[in-house]
């Protein structure tokens, strides 16, 4: 047995709290949350069933904290922990779970399994069992600053396109502004529109806006992978920086997990209430459309649906803006048969897109979206996270399907009316 996974088994012990305790002895074995979950869904196999996976952590509390577990330990008939049940599990923990909380909701005793793989996901992290993908992108966000390993010079080329294209200076650093904007680093490569779509509407509400060239980056691969140091060092960056720029709020991005990461768990990584707040693009937009600080004209007639994100609607509150601004600029906007906090995860949450052995699975897991999508009947899908977007292109592409997906916060941005309105 060795040291790394000794220590491995040491921190998944460490997570088997009264709340831990509590979830395990409750479970009534009714596998209803194999029906939440899209990786159980649309391949019918039971290793994928949400409670399955978080056998390991429920080994370890047998054998430790029940009196049955404990007997059966002395006689032989329940073996503790090995490499092995980390081998087995590393795929099932990595691979089909997107943390995306289906299954949570629907446990009709309340148990949160989410929280429990994330727990195993800790053990797994410093036994050395996780993808190694996962491993390099969070090896990246820590010795570079991104998990794709954007530096800020890249961040610079993009914002340089920005300005020429819209004429707008980004401002960079400046003390006192109202918000500091992060991005993911698919948002800087992938979709840059984004970046200029906020700053096209920051300048029509008049917002007093800036970038950190300390803390750009809103991802949090720690949280991902289940590295809690990693997380904390790379929650800590942002809060530095927004701190010594004197800001009143951090701007979460269209990106789910990194709501997550910046507003419900870095101050308890951290160990410190924040001297800011935090706020989803979705929320500040839906302020300013209230305060009518921003001006919208025309609706668009194409018939759109919303492709909810798991993080920023299920797991982050954010259900009424998406829909309050969607409904402003689209006159046929119709919901899935699945929706709002129950909608169907895009399959790559949770650092299943960075796991690149993953992808056979992935793509199987999204004939649950087409499934909505046909039952639909709606060709142009509305999301609010660039990593949910990514995914259903690449889901789209795999199924030769006609439909398109676009950003809110773009989508706005081409109906705003422009012009600096008043404060």
């Amino acid at each position: 047995m060795s040291e790394q996974f000794e220590q491995g088994v040491a921190v998944l012990r460490d997570q088997i709290d009264a709340r831990i305790s509590s979830y395990l002895s409750s479970c009534v074995h009714c596998g209803i949350c194999a029906e939440a979950c899209l990786f159980y869904t649309e391949t019918n196999d039971p290793r994928y069933t949400p409670i399955h996976k978080v056998e390991p952590l429920k080994k370890l509390w047998q054998v430790e904290n029940t009196f049955w577990g404990k007997l059966g330990k002395s006689l032989g008939l329940i073996k503790p922990l090995t490499e092995s049940d980390f081998a087995d599990w590393e795929q099932l923990v990595y691979d089909s779970c997107t943390l995306c909380g289906r299954c949570s909701m629907v446990c009709p005793v309340g148990n949160d399994i989410t929280y429990m793989i994330r727990k195993i996901r800790e053990g797994f992290s410093v036994a050395g069992y996780a993808p190694d993908g996962m491993k390099e992108a969070t090896k990246r966000a820590l010795t570079i600053g991104s998990p794709m390993g954007v530096t800020f010079k890249t961040v610079q080329a993009a914002l340089a396109h920005v300005e020429k294209d819209t004429g707008l200076k980004i401002p960079i650093d400046q003390q006192n502004a109202e918000y500091m904007t992060l991005f993911s680093s698919m948002e800087i490569v992938n979709f840059p529109e984004y970046i200029e779509s906020i700053a096209k509407i920051f300048d029509a509400a008049g917002v007093s806006w800036t970038i950190s060239s300390q803390a750009f980056e809103a991802t949090n691969s720690g949280i991902q992978i289940g590295n809690k140091e990693a997380a904390a060092e790379l929650v800590g960056r942002v809060v530095k920086a927004a701190e010594s720029l004197g800001v009143k709020y951090v701007v979460s991005p269209e990106c789910g997990h990194a709501y997550t990461a910046i507003r419900w768990e870095g101050p308890n990584l951290i160990g410190r209430p924040y001297d800011f707040e935090v706020v989803h693009i979705l929320e500040l937009l839906d302020k300013l459309k209230a305060e009518g600080r921003i001006k919208l004209e025309g609706k668009d007639d194409t018939p759109m649906t919303l492709h909810d994100p798991c993080q920023i609607v299920r797991r982050g509150g954010v259900v009424d803006p998406p829909r309050n601004l969607l409904h402003s600029v689209a006159d046929h906007f119709t919901e899935m048969t699945d929706h709002g906090v129950m909608n169907w995860c895009c399959g790559g949450g949770g650092g299943v897109s960075a796991n690149e052995r993953a992808e056979e699975l992935r793509i199987k897991s999204f004939d649950r979206k087409k499934h909505q999508l046909e039952e639909l009947g709606v060709n142009t899908m509305v999301t609010a996270c660039a990593n949910c977007r990514i995914i259903l292109e690449e889901g789209l592409e795999h199924h030769e399907m006609d439909t398109e997906v676009i950003s809110l916060t773009e989508l706005l941005a081409e109906h705003l009316v422009s012009g600096k309105t008043p404060n």
